[in-house]
């Protein structure tokens, strides 16, 4: 194992010093199922639909979603259970590789994808919020777009505002300690899976004949597809199953970030039985949960309706359909029951992996510190300014005199990014095998070295398509990465002296 002074002298630190193990199984599931479920399975269907072109291909998309999502739980636990202390993905990537991956995961964390998840998350739930009440908008300006260039802006709306507030909201609730935060996590995710099973409930209930007949009456064949390139789409067997790869930028990420219950590892109650345990249920549950969602999509909407749903909001089509004027109200509090849990769980768990960093000297060193509270007081408040301040930029199309987010544009350049951080994780349950044969292992990787072996496969024909047929949003997240090279440079350089 590659180590420099700065990782050999912190050996010695107890990471959970000062941490309180107050997160049982049902609080850690809770925290699992509350990071996956976002708004994703609502909306990125549409996409999906749209570039496989069948309702059959479109389920096996969603199906090796599960597939791949387990497998990798079920590797995960391996990890969690062998090394049970703050950090997670940093701290495994660190110890089956080097300190310099674990610190580009690290920053790459910090810089887009936690925050970057936070922000958008947040806007999203401000964005349903305005189905409520239509003043909060992103068009509602409290100070108008200021341009620093013909492609970038910076402005406040009430929607934007709305974000930020929820953020500062849910940071200082998690500020004064673990259990003001799992209380949180277990409500709201408790309600927004309620929610979940009513929505694939209505579907089983209230399906249209119509629908089961367009769908099933060309159930295995891609038709409508938008190609992925002027000569490839989902009509030849070579461009469907570039299409199914391509279209896990969608639905894999939906199911994204079960694993930062890991990153309070050290909060956790005997972590080397439970966390495995979280890993296999939360996931299990919400790749089952979304499968039968797209069930219940196909069962109300004709394909055709859900490739243009309107802005792809699927699950609100589909309400439309059973409660005509009521749908998108209904769907906009679902969405905002998912939302703001999924906000509380991605700010609870992503200070601890800066605190593990900044115990190794490779974050700024009050982020190695607890609060009374027990809890990395100074990482919340710094992620939450860091994902405040990512909601404010804005792009700009002058063709369409259109604003976006720039924190969209961020998170598909790191998706790619992100994914292969997965896979070198995953592999680093083969590595950590063959490197210490010998360390304790409260829990094996079940099926091992076979789902390991499912999800590093998985993973690497995915990132092939992605880097073949979506260049312009995956090269750019490598960028991002290596960023962090001069970073970690200067900082070892300035804890070495």
């Amino acid at each position: 194992m590659q180590t420099g002074s700065v990782h050999s002298s912190i050996e010695t630190v107890d990471r959970n010093a000062g941490f309180i193990r107050e997160l049982g199984l049902f609080d850690s599931a809770m925290i699992v199922i509350g990071a996956m479920i976002g708004s994703g399975v609502f909306i990125v269907p549409a996409d999906m639909a749209r570039n496989i072109g069948s309702p059959g291909w479109l389920l096996v998309a969603w199906l090796f979603t599960a597939v791949v999502t387990v497998a990798a739980a079920l590797s995960y636990g391996e990890l969690a259970a062998m090394m049970p202390k703050a950090g997670g993905m940093y701290v495994y990537l660190r110890e089956a590789f080097s300190p310099l991956l674990g610190f580009l995961y690290g920053w790459t964390l910090f810089t887009v994808i936690q925050t970057g998840t936070i922000a958008a998350v947040a806007v999203g739930f401000a964005r349903f919020t305005g189905v409520l009440w239509p003043a909060v908008s992103e068009t509602h300006y409290l100070i108008q777009p200021i341009h620093l260039s013909k492609t970038y802006a910076i402005s406040l709306s009430v929607g934007q505002l709305v974000a930020i507030l929820v953020i500062v909201l849910l940071t200082w609730t998690n500020s004064r300690g673990i259990r003001y935060g799992k209380i949180v996590q277990n409500l709201f995710t408790s309600a927004k899976v309620i929610a979940l099973a009513a929505l694939i409930l209505l579907g089983l209930i209230f399906w249209k004949q119509d629908a089961v007949a367009a769908n099933f009456h060309q159930f295995w064949t891609p038709h409508d597809v938008t190609p992925l390139t002027a000569t490839l789409s989902a009509l030849t067997g070579f461009g469907l199953f570039a299409a199914l790869c391509v279209s896990q930028s969608g639905s894999l990420f939906s199911a994204d970030a079960w694993h930062d219950i890991t990153f309070a590892a050290g909060e956790v109650k005997d972590p080397g039985k439970v966390m495995p345990r979280a890993l296999a249920i939360g996931t299990i549950c919400v790749t089952g949960l979304y499968l039968l969602a797209n069930v219940a999509y196909l069962l109300v909407l004709p394909l055709s309706a859900i490739q243009h749903a309107p802005a792809d909001r699927v699950a609100t089509a589909m309400l439309q359909v059973i409660f005509p004027g009521w749908g998108a109200v209904l769907m906009a509090v679902a969405i905002m029951i998912s939302t703001f849990g999924c906000i509380n769980a991605l700010v609870l768990a992503g200070p601890r992996v800066y605190y593990s960093m900044a115990l190794d000297g490779l974050f700024p060193k009050q982020a190695g510190t607890l609060n009374r509270a027990s809890v990395p007081g100074w990482s919340l408040a710094v992620q939450g300014i860091w994902s405040a301040a990512l909601i404010l930029p804005r792009t700009y199309d002058p063709s369409t005199n259109t604003y976006g987010n720039l924190y969209s544009n961020l998170l598909d350049y790191v998706i790619s990014a992100a994914l292969l951080f997965y896979v070198l994780t995953i592999a680093g349950v083969i590595r950590l095998r063959i490197k210490r044969p010998d360390a304790p292992r409260p829990y094996r990787a079940l099926g091992y070295p076979v789902m390991p072996l499912i999800y590093i496969a998985g993973g690497i024909a995915v990132l092939y398509c992605l880097f073949a047929y979506r260049p312009a949003s995956t090269w750019p997240g490598l960028l991002i990465v290596l960023c962090g090279l001069p970073v970690y440079w200067l900082t070892r350089t300035r804890a070495n002296r």
